[in-house]
């Protein structure tokens, strides 16, 4: 196996930050025909993987019960140029998978799938859900099992997973910092040219006033 090669106090702060935030969980409500979508920053060339699933309201126990298998959820995600890479629908329970292809902020929608009203008795679907982005996408003690790693291989394994998405953070902060950069460029000569022409219009105005005032 390759060595590891020494990490930069930059690349290791960015190592803490991605064991952190390469996950997370939450739980929302959402009416029948409500869309509730999200915005995740993803780097180019990494995996994505949602879990969710739904509860329905229930009057009688006054509490969230799990769905009935009838419901369902429909699922649309999309790259920065708001091309569709997924758009597929799921049960009341599943997991879906993508991989971004362009870097930047992506859209991932969720909606109901269905139009019985009856399932909607309460006016509360509750859904959870957990999304997991780059290397936490893998699953190391089904990969420990396959490959028949030892315990020093499989974290060997894990800091080679880590460094690769470091630097692919490492990248799409570049790729941010030059978009920004070409932003404030194109500002700074609209602005520049804007002035220009407010400095022709101010002479040009000037001009006709001495010549009008000379004509009285």
């Amino acid at each position: 196996m390759a060595a590891l090669r020494a990490l930069s106090a930059a690349e290791a702060a960015l190592l803490l930050l991605l064991l952190g935030c390469g996950a997370h969980g939450l739980y929302f409500h959402i009416g029948e025909t409500e869309k509730r979508c999200f915005i995740e920053e993803i780097p180019d060339e990494t995996m994505v993987i949602g879990n969710y699933r739904t509860q329905l309201w229930d009057k009688q126990s006054e509490s969230f019960l799990p769905s009935t298998p009838g419901l369902g959820m429909h699922v649309e995600v999309k790259d920065p140029d708001g091309k569709v890479v997924l758009s597929r629908q799921y049960g009341s329970e599943g997991r879906f998978t993508f991989t971004s292809h362009t870097p930047g902020e992506h859209q991932i929608c969720l909606h109901s799938n269905s139009t019985r009203m009856a399932l909607f008795a309460g006016g509360k679907l509750r859904v959870h859900l957990d999304i997991q982005v780059g290397e936490h996408t893998n699953n190391y003690p089904e990969i420990a099992a396959k490959d028949k790693l030892t315990e020093l291989q499989l974290r060997a394994r894990q800091l080679l997973d880590q460094v690769e998405q470091i630097q692919k953070e490492q990248n799409y902060q570049r790729y941010r910092e030059e978009r920004f950069r070409m932003t404030s460029e194109s500002t700074n000569q609209r602005v520049l040219w804007w002035s220009i022409a407010q400095t022709i219009i101010l002479i040009l105005t000037g001009i006709w006033q001495m010549r009008h005032l000379k004509s009285f």
